[in-house]
């Protein structure tokens, strides 16, 4: 899960033949709070977008009762729904994800330590935005 530039807020690496719906509001809850503003720091997104795989309404509708709007492609639906002129931040992100090796190709057995390799990418990223690298 990134923000709007595409810096990772929340990553959770799963096994690939899990769907993503299923990780959907895992992710959302594990964002940490994010201050800024002046009064209680925001501990969820104003928005999800996501793509034809985060269709379900049983979702949408838990997400709504939490106070966060899901803009999801529906399923069976003409192509055309605008989200992929935001996706790209998602992707660029999941790219620079890819340049390190650990995670291009994984080498690790044990999903813990995969997890970390992940979080290790994000923080890394996080820095490089810090600095003006990326972003």
């Amino acid at each position: 899960m990134t923000d709007a530039n595409g810096i990772p807020l929340a990553a959770k690496a799963t096994a690939a033949n899990e769907h993503d719906v299923n990780q959907l509001l895992p992710l959302v809850v594990s964002v940490p709070p994010v201050g800024g503003k002046p009064g209680v720091p925001r501990r969820l997104p104003v928005r999800v977008q996501g793509d034809r795989a985060y269709d379900s309404e049983d979702h949408r509708r838990i997400l709504r009762w939490l106070g966060v709007t899901p803009i999801l492609a529906r399923r069976n639906t003409d192509h055309g729904s605008g989200l992929g002129v935001h996706r790209w931040v998602v992707e660029r992100t999941l790219s620079w994800l890819h340049q390190y090796r650990r995670l291009r190709i994984r080498y690790e057995r044990r999903p813990d330590i995969h997890q970390a390799f992940v979080d290790l990418g994000c923080i890394l990223i996080c820095y490089k935005c810090l600095i003006g690298s990326f972003c």
